[in-house]
């Protein structure tokens, strides 16, 4: 599937404190936990605990909570589909589009039960 400029700009306005909830409730039904959740996005985007707090508290959209981040070096290796999407496929005008499906890769693979050495790449 392709992404549309419309599709990125609906993903930008999307409230991240609106979905984390989801996140953490598909984790915990895996039993997994919301340690982990914040571990797994603290990898990918840099943020603590309290600044993913900070962030949901002050209802960040994903436009800020992406342009926030300081994305992880490796991030580049997640590769996979999600969605209906190839990550490695989506456009690099489409960054912020790609830079949230990369985290629900990492949030299905944690709730897949994957190992989380193996969810944090290294080269």
């Amino acid at each position: 599937m392709k992404v549309t400029a419309k599709k990125n700009e609906q993903v930008a306005n999307m409230i991240f404190g609106s979905i984390y909830p989801l996140y953490l409730n598909r984790l915990e039904k895996n039993g997994r936990t919301k340690a982990e959740l914040n571990e797994v996005i603290e990898w990918l985007t840099g943020f603590d605990d309290s600044k993913i707090q900070a962030l949901i508290d002050e209802k960040a959209t994903y436009r800020t909570f992406f342009e926030e981040a300081n994305m992880h070096p490796n991030a580049h290796m997640i590769k996979g589909v999600v969605c209906g999407y190839r990550i490695e496929e989506i456009e690099d005008e489409f960054e912020l589009y790609k830079q949230c499906r990369q985290m629900e890769k990492l949030i299905d693979e944690l709730a897949k039960g994957r190992k989380m050495e193996k969810i944090k790449r290294t080269a």
